[in-house]
């Protein structure tokens, strides 16, 4: 079992910046590729960025690309997720979600392990 707790949500003006952190615990955190998403209220939770498990490879929804950044530090079991320029539709909750059995994964389906999410709400 992976246990994942994600922080660093809140309240930000549209042009502002947020970075979220994820901790995981209970297995070895470098075995695991990383990815965030997110849900939008009424919406289904899409994808946002993934990272490999040692960090050389990450990819990007289009909506994000430019504007967020995922990374992680393996000796702290944490992956992050700074996010700039942040504009009302990245309104959503995020997760970060881990897997073990792909080299990279931007599908939801594919991770196993999530974390309960955090709120990030953008003003106008």
């Amino acid at each position: 079992q992976v246990q994942l707790v994600e922080s660093g949500g809140g309240l930000v003006q549209a042009g502002g910046s947020l970075r979220l952190s994820c901790a995981a615990s209970g297995r070895t955190f470098s075995n695991y590729a990383m990815g965030w998403f997110r849900q939008a209220p009424g919406k289904e939770r899409e994808f946002v960025a993934q990272i490999s498990r040692s960090g050389s490879s990450t990819s990007y929804a289009d909506s994000v690309k430019g504007r967020f950044t995922i990374s992680r530090d393996n000796a702290k079991n944490t992956v992050y997720l700074q996010m700039n320029n942040l504009k009302p539709e990245d309104t959503a909750v995020y997760y970060c979600a881990a897997q073990d059995r792909y080299y990279i994964a931007t599908t939801e389906r594919l991770y196993n392990y999530w974390g309960q999410g955090t709120q990030v709400t953008v003003s106008s």
